[in-house]
Order: C-alpha cells, then structure tokens, then sequence
C-alpha cells in the first residue's frame, strides 16, 4: 500500500478516534514525552539560548527520531502501518478534549457559576482567571478555541500529510515544548527561545490553513477575510494573529484586548475591532462548531493533498 493511502486511512481513523473518544485518559504518550522533557530540562537548564536549542534537539530531534525508526519497522505491513498512523494522529491531536473543556466553562457561565469557570479556565489556556468577568472569560475560552484549533488539530494534520507518522509527533513534540518552555518569563526567556521559535516555524501552515478554512466555514466570508487582512498582523503571535482575526470575523464578535499572564498585563490590539461585537457566553459553542468543521475540512485538504502528490510520484 503506498504511503499516501496510509496517510488517508490512519489519519481519518485517527480523527474519528478523537471525535468518539477525546483524548486518552492513561499513559497518554504527551503526558510522557512531557515528563521526560522535564527530566531533561532539570539537567540542562541555563539561562542560555544555546542551552535551550540543546533541550530542544534532544527532546524534539529525539521523539521525532524514535518515531521514524518505528514507522520504518512496519512500513512492508500496511496494516499495521495504517494502525500505527490512526495511533499516532489520535494521541497528538485535542479537538474534542478543547471542545469539552470550552463547553463546560460555557456551562458554568450560562449557571451563573463564575467560580468554577475561573477554576476550570487553566485547563483551556494560560490567562490568570481570578479577576476576569463572564464576558472576559468566554473571550479567552473563544481565543483559546481558534489558536488550539490550529495548534492541537490543523497543524499537526499538515505535518501529518507532509511527513507522515514522524511529521505527527515531531509537530506535537514541538508544541509541546514551547507550551512549557516557550513563555516569555525570566526563567525561560533564553532558554525556551529555540523552542519558542520553532514552533513558530512549525506552526506557520497549519495557522494559514486554519484561517483559510475558519473564512470558508464560518458563515461570514468577507468579513473574516477582513479582519485577518486588517488585524492578524498586529497580534504579537505570527501564528494566532491569522487563526483569532478569521475566528473572529468568522463569528462576528471583537477579540484581543487586555488580559493577563502569569503575572503580567498584555495590551493587545483588538481584532475584528470596527465589525464585530463583544463576545457573549453562547459565542462558545459557536465557537467549538467552527473549531469541529474546519477540523474536517482540514482533514479534507491534508488527505487530498497527500493522495495528489503521491500518483504524481507514480
């Protein structure tokens, strides 16, 4: 069987893994390869960038390693490669874990419930809850829903197609270790630089394609494109200024503004600022739809795009 057809039945078996089934709930295999990049970065940190792009080769370069010795090993089985691929795409991809998590603060909100949403916010995104309102909270559950949606499906899709089992997890790798290292704060502002950076690098398709998409399936076309053309740029993220602009356009609603982070305030310019309106609780749910349907569009596009590139190798 050739490597395109693989992609195709692993990553759409693996998709629909995580739609029935969210993520593992044991020995989940990001848990572990986090773990380990801890164990590393006990032994190895310095307030260094030279130190940091060692960490990140180590663990990346590592994950990404034993992930390609292991599709090598069963690349003459087609089922088993197929198996591995599904294995694979439903361990490193989060879409109806973050669709759970974004519900059930919508849920508290709708429930008046503003203790609990602040308690839960943390499993969804970094921003300090405790002094945030209900509007100010289902903002943050919004922009977290779009750059996850990128970041936790979409890119670890492109590089899926790109390049296959070792594609997926050197993408999750990555993510996951700007998640831990990449932040700007005193202790990692050298040493999770390389980190930082290359998930940048790695998450620049994948954002594109999540914002093209989020403009094809949110209802508002002209508006998205608006927006991502007029604000993406002003995020101080290359990669989730095109993901929220669409997102917000897509959906009709302002994003950005001022919000806070481990301690420090961050005044980010609005998005969608001249045509959309302050995000209210139902937006959630809106929000997680459009998350699911660019998540199966993306699945589309990855799967035609590798199947067309494979008969033109034939």
């Amino acid at each position: 069987m050739r490597a395109d057809r693989i992609f195709a039945y692993g990553a759409t078996t693996g998709l629909i893994g995580d739609l029935l089934l969210g993520d593992p709930r044991r020995g989940h295999p990001v848990a572990a390869f986090g773990l380990a990049a801890a164990e590393v970065e006990n032994r190895l940190w310095r307030d260094h960038r030279g130190w940091g792009a060692l960490h990140t080769l180590i663990c990346a370069g590592g994950a990404a390693g034993a992930a390609a010795l292991t599709a090598r090993a069963v690349r003459d089985r087609p089922a088993v490669a197929v198996a591995l691929t599904a294995a694979t795409t439903w361990s490193v991809i989060g879409g109806t874990s973050l669709g759970r998590e974004a519900r059930a603060i919508g849920g508290a909100l709708d429930a008046g419930d503003l203790d609990t949403a602040r308690e839960r916010l943390p499993h969804l995104c970094g921003r300090d809850p405790q002094a945030l309102d209900g509007p100010q909270i289902a903002r943050a559950v919004v922009e977290s829903v779009a750059e996850n949606t990128s970041d936790a499906v979409v890119g670890a899709l492109v590089w899926g197609a790109l390049g296959g089992v070792p594609g997926l997890v050197a993408f999750r790798a990555v993510n996951t270790l700007d998640a831990m290292v990449g932040h700007r704060s005193p202790q990692y502002r050298r040493y999770g630089w390389a980190s930082a950076r290359l998930d940048d690098l790695a998450g620049w398709p994948g954002a594109r394609l999540t914002a093209a998409l989020a403009v094809a399936a949110g209802g508002r076309p002209l508006q998205a494109v608006r927006a991502w053309r007029a604000d993406a740029g002003k995020h101080p993220s290359p990669n989730a200024g095109p993901v929220e602009a669409s997102f917000a356009g897509a959906l009709g609603v302002r994003l950005g503004g001022t919000l806070a982070y481990g301690g420090r305030v961050e005044h980010r310019p609005v998005l969608n600022g001249v045509a959309g309106r302050a995000v209210e609780t139902p937006d959630i749910e809106r929000a997680v739809r459009l998350s699911r349907r660019v998540s199966a569009l993306a699945l589309g596009v990855c799967v035609a795009g590798r199947l067309i590139a494979g008969r033109r190798r034939i």
